[in-house]
């Protein structure tokens, strides 16, 4: 059996988390399966495993109406596609679409990286759920990263196509931070600047920690970079990285307090199981998802609160309940693995191409 992955949501030179999402789930399902992937810019290789690829048009492109009759040439058996947004027409192959989250029906900005025709159709698109619908319907099978997102597209009722979930996960685990080595008085923020990350709320909270500093790690423009500095309180301690190396990241993790996050609303999570896997301690906003993801291993606070923020920072400063939130922590996050994740993505391959075949025979 021949699994196809489109890869052509990578980034050239960051991952983001489709990106990493897409290029993780590669590798973890080549180790076990005959996998090949398309690309739309050779510089996306930098950041891809070394599987065999076809170069095709981009994903944005009008010409994906019209991919399968690129990817029909290929003899994939079964096609399996990051997003959602795969052109499916006159295709001989079984396809699954992956639908991370339903975030932008709540918070419709778009990604700033899109092309302005793009984001507006974006806008469009997030108005209602039919559109949705009629995407995930050209599939085979579903898939989605979280019971939090399974939960909230049966709500919906999203697709008629059977739902799996193939989970997001860390990289390779590396060895975890020891817990008696304690931690610096830093806090670390992972992810975008847009409104709903609610960075806001994180500076703020900083008022009543003058011997921490927050250290927010991710690109960011100079115009928001601007407007969270003036909300930087007096006494305050906030460092603006404008993006950090994995080697880097991986560094300030082992080394931090705890990994903090106060989103409104997440398709994952994916930092959390980061730090998490390395021992890292978790404050994270009181959402589902964030309570799928980290179980009992994290604190949990009010998003809208930075008292209450500060208040769950105020507790790690225990030696004994610090490490024992690291242990906990390593013991959580090892319930997440791309390993996993690829041998569900394999079976539902199995699946899909047994009922293709049970249809072609009874035609």
């Amino acid at each position: 059996m021949k699994i196809l992955i489109d890869a052509r949501f990578t980034r050239h030179d960051h991952h983001d988390g489709i990106s990493r999402y897409g290029a993780s789930l590669i590798a973890a399902t080549a180790r076990i399966a005959d996998v090949s992937m398309l690309i739309s810019d050779p510089r996306q290789l930098a950041l891809l495993p070394d599987v065999p690829y076809t170069l095709i048009n981009s994903p944005l492109s009008p010409a994906e109406l019209f991919v399968a009759r690129k990817i029909n040439p290929l003899g994939a058996d079964v096609v399996v596609c990051p997003m959602q947004t795969m052109g499916s027409w006159g295709r001989d192959y079984g396809l699954v679409l992956t639908l991370h989250d339903l975030i932008y029906y709540e918070h419709p900005a778009p990604p700033g990286f899109l092309p302005a025709p793009v984001r507006i159709l974006w806008r469009l698109y997030h108005k209602a759920f039919w559109p949705q619908r009629l995407l995930l319907n050209r599939a085979d099978v579903v898939a989605t990263i979280s019971r939090t997102t399974e939960a909230l597209m049966a709500k919906y009722r999203l697709t008629s196509r059977p739902v799996r979930i193939i989970s997001n996960a860390p990289q390779p685990a590396q060895e975890p931070r020891d817990p008696a080595a304690g931690s610096d008085h830093t806090l670390l923020y992972m992810g975008s600047f847009m409104p709903y990350k609610n960075v806001e709320t994180l500076i703020a909270g900083m008022s009543a920690l003058p011997d921490f500093t927050l250290h927010l790690l991710s690109r960011i423009t100079p115009e928001r970079r601007a407007d969270l500095e003036r909300m930087v309180p007096a006494g305050a301690k906030v460092v603006f990285h404008n993006g950090v190396t994995d080697d880097e990241y991986t560094d300030l993790l082992k080394r931090t307090t705890a990994l903090v996050s106060l989103s409104r609303a997440e398709g994952y999570g994916l930092p959390l199981v980061e730090a998490m896997s390395l021992g890292t301690p978790v404050v994270a906003s009181d959402i589902p998802i964030f309570r799928e993801v980290g179980g009992e291993a994290a604190s949990y606070v009010d998003p809208g609160s930075p008292a209450d923020f500060a208040a769950a920072v105020q507790k790690l400063r225990d030696q004994q309940h610090w490490q024992d939130v690291s242990r906990r922590s390593v013991a959580r996050a090892a319930e997440f693995s791309w390993d996993e994740s690829a041998r569900e993505l394999v079976d539902t391959a199995h699946d899909i191409v047994a009922a293709r075949s049970r249809r072609k025979r009874r035609r």
